[in-house]
Order: C-alpha cells, then structure tokens, then sequence
C-alpha cells in the first residue's frame, strides 16, 4: 500500500514538475489578481492530473490507443486557447494600463477562483500526453507488482496530492511576484512577460 503511494507522489511531481505553459500562466494569473484564484487555478490543474491518474489505472492502455490518433488534434486545440489566452492578458494589460479605472469595473477572463478553476481544468485535459504518461506508469507498476485496488486508490490520491503541492508552491510564487510589482508599470510587465513566455510555450508544443 505504501509502495503505491510513493509510487503515485512520484507520477505526480514528475508531471507537475516541468514548468510549461499552465505553470507561467498560473503565476502570471496570480500575479495580476490574487493568491486565491491563483490556488483554485493550481488545483484545477491537480484535479485533471488526478481524474487522468485514475483514468490510467482504470483502463490506460486501452484509452492510450484510443487518445494516440487525435494527439495531434488536441495538441493544436491546446495551442490555439493557449494563443488566444495570451492575447487576452496583452490586450486586456494594456488597456488597464493606459485607463486604471478599467481595472476596477473588468475582471480577467479567468479572474475569480470559479473560472480560473474551471478554465485551467479545461486547458490541462487537453494535453493527451498526461493520460499517455500514467498509463505507462501503471501498466509498469501492474506487471511488476500487481496493484490492488486499494493501492491503485493510494496511486491516484498521491498523484492528486502531488500535482497540487506544487502546482500551489507556483501559484505561491506567483503571488509573490504580485506582492513585490503591485504598480501599474509592474504588473504591464508582469502581464506581458507572461503573455510572451505562454506564447513561446504554446509554439514548443508543435515545434
């Protein structure tokens, strides 16, 4: 059992871990608004990774098979919103900056904690390469060692667990960043900066 959830905290931080573009756009989001939209973001991306861990031990290579022709697809849509995100935080920074009163009677798109959830759970099921990534692991795991159904439950919380660490320590950070830009000509650059980095992130993805 404890196996299994070690095993599970391991698949969790290696897919957090890398920093990609959800991460940039987490920190960036909480930059611009607050620590508790950044925290609902973060665990939005928590809850895709657990819902693809358990996905995984469920039937992973079945629904690898099935997820690897549209790969390409989903990539493509996850690059255009990742785009279109972009832009919306250049467009929507620059006009806050040049009239501060818009920012008091506008929100960000993903500007309250239901939305930033929502919208961040969305952007990460499409990355098809997550369910890819624990189906391997578990179809690994079961030949070696035969996970119960008990350590398969152990394996999908700690992967949960994991994922949402971390992907809070980013959100904390990027609270941090808020803390220390909190004039207009900060968080213009703050707001850009992450708009140039999910850009570049978003075109990694076909590259």
């Amino acid at each position: 059992m404890s196996d299994a959830f070690v095993a599970g905290l391991v698949a969790g931080y290696g897919v957090a871990v890398p920093v990609g573009a959800i991460a940039i756009l987490i920190m960036g989001l909480t930059a611009r608004t607050s620590f508790k939209v950044g925290a609902a973001a973060a665990l939005g991306v928590a809850t895709a990774d657990g819902l693809y861990a358990a996905v995984a031990v469920l039937g992973g290579a079945a629904l690898a098979g099935v997820i690897a022709p549209v790969a390409t697809p989903l990539r493509w849509v996850a690059v255009v919103v990742l785009l279109g995100l972009a832009a919306h935080t250049a467009v929507s920074a620059v006009r806050h900056h040049r009239d501060p009163a818009r920012a008091a009677r506008s929100r960000d798109g993903l500007g309250t904690p239901a939305r930033a959830y929502a919208g961040i759970l969305a952007l990460t099921l499409l990355n098809p390469m997550t369910i890819v990534y624990f189906a391997a692991l578990v179809l690994g795991r079961q030949a070696s060692d035969e996970l119960t159904a008990g350590g398969e439950v152990l394996f999908v919380v700690a992967a949960f667990l994991a994922s949402a660490s971390w992907q809070l320590l980013i959100a904390s950070g990027g609270s941090l960043v808020g803390r220390l830009l909190t004039g207009p000509r900060g968080r213009l650059v703050t707001a850009l900066a992450s708009s140039l980095l999910i850009v570049v992130l978003a075109i990694a993805l076909i590259a």
